[in-house]
């Protein structure tokens, strides 16, 4: 009885602590995205409630994004080359939550804008080591990463909700303590996680970074990328602004964007079927002239409820399925040690310049809820041109590292 339970032993610790590993990985998402959950709806009201104009939140919102061209490229530099992809997630976990204090004490756009700049400085330093270490730990396989990557969006929607309570009882300036709890309960995560490197050879290695990100698909991936970001703007930016206007409470609002990330919840379940039977390619025209829609849809119908309600549940495809094709091509895309840089490229400049752009731009043409239709009409005209930009694709290019 003794020989067979130590015969056996090894392969059920082995099994416990793959298990474990995925569910500390589950619990970062869910912090990480729990973070974005209270601030992607609600950081146009916390910083109209400081007395900011539409056109001031456009630039604020642009400065901060701006950040993320630069900072995502740094860290994966040194993750890359130094081997270290956790510790550099860590740091930034923990310089981060240092950083969001600042909040409580500045006032004004310039101290703001220098707060959340040093936030997202290091902010940056987090996700292309995460996903690296994910993407790593399930060896690519698509079903398993939207496995895990689906209690990000448990935990966007569990922020959103208590964020949407907390600024109804308690004011806007109340997400600053809840960003504090969750900023903190992502480093706890961080300092629990084990690393996942490979060292492997691979082809793309014997090539140099500046090789693989200017082939030819990946140049036409960055490129509907950024203008897909770009048409997320107006949304990230002023949705909760926008349906204040309509006449919904911030808890409603706060209901409103967690029914989108539900519906992310749904389609990770199904991401790595539909992407493997799909193809990176045509999943990526299906999210991108889907978005295209839900923004038209924002522009014309929104005082409708039920398109309201269905143009937040194309979230699952806009985000959710999206990013999960864009992991899936990324990894496969960049050898084992060129990952945190595919990754910080693919950041910095879709969601960096893609969004600094938007936001600069959506800043300019919102008027205070004025130019809305406008400007997700606009939106939704960068959707579309993306789709066109992926067409473009030869579908070889995306199934495989090249």
């Amino acid at each position: 009885m003794e020989v067979s339970l130590n015969n056996s032993s090894p392969s059920s610790e082995t099994v416990k602590t793959a298990g474990q590993s995925l569910v500390l990985l589950a619990l970062t998402y869910f912090f990480y995205f729990g973070y974005f959950g209270v601030t992607v709806p609600f950081l146009g009201v916390f910083l109209d409630g400081r007395g900011f104009s539409s056109q001031q939140i456009g630039e604020l919102i642009a400065v901060i994004t701006f950040v993320r061209i630069l900072g995502p490229n740094l860290w994966a530099v040194i993750a890359d080359k130094s081997g270290k992809t956790l510790r550099v997630m860590q740091a930034g976990c923990v310089i981060t939550l240092l950083s969001y204090l600042l909040l409580f004490e500045v006032q004004g756009f310039w101290g703001i804008s220098l707060a959340f700049g040093l936030v997202m400085m290091f902010w940056t330093a987090i996700a292309p080591q995460m996903e690296t270490i994910t993407l790593n730990s399930v060896d690519g396989d698509a079903k398993t990463y939207s496995n895990i990557r689906l209690w990000g969006s448990v935990g966007f929607i569990v922020a959103s909700i208590v964020a949407g309570i907390l600024v109804d009882a308690r004011g806007s300036e109340s997400i600053l303590l809840l960003n504090t709890i969750i900023l903190s309960g992502l480093l706890l995560m961080s300092l629990l996680l084990k690393d996942a490197s490979k060292s492997q050879a691979t082809a793309q290695q014997q090539k140099s970074i500046w090789q693989v990100a200017t082939h030819p698909a990946f140049v036409l991936f960055m490129l509907a990328s950024v203008l897909l970001q770009l048409s997320f703007a107006p949304y990230y930016g002023f949705f909760a602004l926008y349906m204040r206007d309509i006449g919904y409470d911030a808890q409603e609002i706060g209901w409103l964007v967690s029914l989108g990330v539900a519906a992310e919840v749904i389609i990770f379940l199904l991401a790595g079927k539909m992407i493997n039977r799909m193809g990176v390619k045509y999943t990526l025209i299906l999210c991108l002239v889907l978005t295209a829609l839900r923004w038209a849809a924002l522009a014309e119908f929104a005082h409708q409820p039920l398109i309201l309600l269905l143009s937040q549940c194309i979230h699952a495809f806009s985000f959710g399925l999206a990013h999960a094709a864009a992991m899936q091509f990324i990894h496969f895309h960049f050898g084992d040690n060129q990952k945190s840089r595919g990754q910080a490229i693919y950041v910095s400049v879709s969601f960096g310049l893609g969004g600094s752009l938007g936001s600069y731009l959506s800043g300019h043409l919102w008027q205070q809820g004025e130019g809305a239709q406008l400007t997700f009409l606009i939106a939704a005209g960068a959707s579309l041109t993306g789709a066109l930009m992926m067409a473009l694709v030869k579908s070889a290019d995306m199934r495989k590292a090249v």
